[in-house]
């Protein structure tokens, strides 16, 4: 247990350009429990820019969590309390991004050579708000990734009250490769998630990095507090339809994928009315998966693909795209 809050057993990774407030909205569909995050929004970008664009969200989306980017203590107190007063339900440090723009701006993975600049950006958010305070970062970066480093980061910013840290098992390289290269060719190393867990159990430890079977999970869980998936969610989201059930306990049953689509149809209508120059495809393509591995999955996405982005693009379009339709 973290010192405010349930440990979440399951959350859905924050991705850009991924997990914006048309995805989470669908997949609040399949799973009413999993922790949904946003997609990483800088600090100054929430204390300065259009914060009705960047962090507004529907109410069904709850339990949401904001992921911020940036390395300034006060503009990240700022941030804290600005989510608090969204009604977020935890703000979350990105320590883990390794892309050269971010790095531009000082923040993301480049901070793990910092860790007290890193104490410090959470002491001041914790005293700014009273959400949970998290941070997702890597391994280690570079050559600087031994285990003994990783202890040393998380101890660090463990004693300015983090209240959970969510480990990407691989290291970072912060020249050289591309964040997509970030995110695969750097081994997997879960035996250090583990081994951290053994000794600082009294931290609540998250695993996230190449999880992509519930095989995985079932290995995994055991040994630390909560899974983080990312891209197997959103590439088959109704591999998790049975999570509430599965992993929380819930006692109402799954919906049907019939069910998920009527919403989807429902929540169309709602865009375009309040958004005239919205076009169905900015939802349309975060379902694309919906039908993953079933007959009918590649007409599903031939359909919205071609037909989404047309002006005329009607809600409808969802039904008309359902495998068994025509």
């Amino acid at each position: 247990m973290t010192r405010r809050g349930a440990i979440r057993v399951l959350s859905i990774a924050p991705m850009m350009e991924r997990t914006d407030r048309h995805f989470r909205f669908f997949f609040r569909q399949v799973s009413r429990r999993a922790l949904l995050y946003t997609e990483m929004v800088p600090a100054k970008g929430v204390i300065l820019g259009d914060r009705e664009r960047l962090l507004a969200y529907d109410d069904c989306e709850h339990p949401l969590a904001l992921q911020v980017g940036g390395d300034d203590p006060a503009e990240l107190a700022e941030c804290a309390r600005i989510a608090e007063g969204y009604g977020y339900d935890e703000i979350n440090l990105n320590v883990g991004c390794p892309s050269p723009r971010v790095q531009t701006g000082n923040f993301g993975a480049c901070l793990m050579a910092t860790p007290h600049r890193v104490a410090a950006a959470v002491e001041a958010m914790r005293t700014a708000c009273t959400l949970p305070v998290t941070v997702k970062h890597r391994i280690g970066i570079d050559d600087k990734d031994r285990y003994e480093d990783l202890l040393e980061f998380v101890d660090a910013v463990a004693v300015a009250g983090a209240d959970r840290f969510t480990v990407h098992a691989r290291k970072a390289w912060l020249h050289g490769l591309s964040p997509k290269e970030n995110r695969t060719l750097p081994p997997l190393r879960y035996h250090d998630v583990r081994r951290l867990k053994r000794d600082r159990s009294h931290l609540a430890i998250e695993l996230n990095g190449g999880l992509l079977s519930w095989d995985q999970v079932d290995r995994e869980l055991p040994h630390v507090d909560a899974i983080m998936v990312g891209r197997w969610a959103y590439d088959r989201p109704w591999d998790f339809a049975r999570v509430d059930q599965d992993l929380f306990g819930a006692t109402r049953a799954p919906p049907t994928r019939e069910e998920v689509v009527d919403t989807l149809v429902d929540y169309g209508e709602r865009l375009l009315a309040a958004h005239p120059a919205a076009r169905l495809g900015h939802l349309a393509r975060h379902v694309m998966g919906l039908y993953a591995g079933e007959p009918g999955a590649r007409a599903w996405r031939r359909i919205l693909s071609q037909r989404a982005f047309r002006p005329d693009s009607r809600p409808d379009l969802f039904r008309e795209a359902m495998p068994g339709s025509t």
